[in-house]
């Protein structure tokens, strides 16, 4: 088995760092203080203004929907060459969208570009490619289990030419940003059908009559305006065209597991990312803080920590480098199990490394003058986003007991 990244893969990753060293770290500081002012002046779900300096400069580089693999806008990349990158992104939460890459707008656009009419399309995805809007995916509701996706219980009822949409939708990120546009909404349309028959996705405009963003839901305090905030809604009598409809009734659930699967791997790659930069960040800063006469890199429980790490990475790379090479050659159905895999094992793994460094920064890992904290409070959500733990071992154990039933 070759381990080295390929000719292609290699020359990004070189593109890539040199971005994010010269462009990206040096405005880390100046987004923060952006965002500062936008909400002292009541507008903290708008987007600073150095991000649109940022995306300008990696389209300028060609770096740009580099996740997109089968349509002329992206960059036709493989799962396994595109994992490498992801995992550059994750160094920072504003790398992502400064290259078209971010949440949700990734799963919509794939699910567009895939299943999507013409019409769609040209309306819809063409701004999402270009970076001109950006998106919400509104599956998960308050009332239920959305854990189990069938659970969905917002309706979509056909009315003639139109389909009116009834129900609460709650974590449909990306909605609190101004400058979303669409939502794509999740709901049942024929609750006599099969249980996985039963549900629709359709394109609802964000200002479509009936279509109430009632608060954005915070995450460990955090207004996640980084990713758009996560919005509750309500959708009461939102009329819609029928034309709106994506790829057909009954076909949500079978396009909410397209979508996701991808999703699930993308967001693995950038939490191998965060884990690096959290290493980095505890190192040098043992390395430089002195107590009791020696630095903090001296003592043997911080090196144990850095050692485990290390480690731990590793394994988790591995992994997930394996789970893309798979997804490649055997497709999304093959790669199952290992999709599963690395969405337990990779963020509990990040969490982790959070947690030390964290720690080894003292008060300080806790605070806003390192991003430790906020990294952390994403590691741990993502053990809940598009689908928890236990959900994705009751089935990794039900295919593994297969085998001996």
């Amino acid at each position: 088995m070759d381990f080295a990244y390929d000719a292609r893969t290699e020359e990004l990753r070189g593109q890539l760092q040199a971005y994010i060293d010269e462009h990206i770290l040096p405005a880390e500081k100046v987004f923060e203080e952006q965002a500062a002012q936008l909400a002292d002046e009541g507008r903290g779900w708008e987007r600073p203004a150095v991000m649109e300096d940022l995306k300008a400069e990696a389209r300028r580089q060609g770096l740009w929907n580099l996740f997109l693999a089968h349509h002329p806008d992206g960059a036709g990349l493989t799962n396994l060459q595109y994992a490498p990158l992801a995992e550059l992104s994750g160094h920072s939460g504003i790398i992502p969208e400064a290259l078209n890459c971010a949440a949700p707008d990734t799963g919509n656009m794939e699910v567009l570009a895939e299943f999507g009419t013409k019409e769609q399309q040209d309306r819809w995805l063409r701004p999402l490619l270009d970076g001109e809007i950006r998106s919400a995916f509104c599956m998960t509701e308050p009332d239920v289990a959305s854990s189990d996706a069938t659970n969905i219980s917002t309706s979509i009822v056909r009315d003639g030419d139109v389909y009116v949409i009834n129900g609460r939708k709650w974590w449909s990120s990306g909605a609190m940003d101004p400058r979303c546009k669409i939502l794509i909404v999740m709901g049942k349309s024929n609750p006599d059908a099969d249980r996985h028959r039963q549900q629709t996705q359709i394109l609802v405009p964000s200002d479509t009559p009936g279509v109430n963003i009632e608060r954005g839901v915070h995450v460990f305090g955090y207004t996640d305006g980084t990713h758009g905030g996560h919005a509750e809604i309500e959708f009461s009598d939102v009329r819609v065209p029928a034309a709106n409809v994506i790829a057909g009734e009954g076909e949500g659930f079978a396009i909410a597991q397209a979508r996701l699967g991808p999703g699930r791997i993308h967001h693995c790659m950038r939490q191998i990312g965060a884990a690096e930069r959290a290493l980095e960040l505890m190192c040098r800063r043992v390395t430089d803080r002195v107590a009791w006469g020696k630095p903090l890199a001296e003592q043997g429980v911080i090196q144990d920590w850095i050692a485990e790490s290390r480690v731990r990475i590793e394994q988790a790379r591995l992994l997930v480098l394996k789970t893309a090479w798979l997804m490649d050659t055997v497709g999304n159905k093959g790669a199952h199990t290992e999709i599963q895999a690395i969405k337990i094992a990779v963020p509990r793994m990040t969490q982790w490394v959070l947690d030390r460094a964290i720690q080894a920064h003292g008060a300080g890992g806790v605070s806003q003058d390192f991003p430790l904290a906020t990294m952390w409070a994403h590691a741990r959500t993502l053990r809940l986003a598009d689908g928890p733990d236990e959900v994705h071992k009751r089935s990794l154990a039900y295919r593994e007991l297969k085998k001996y039933r």
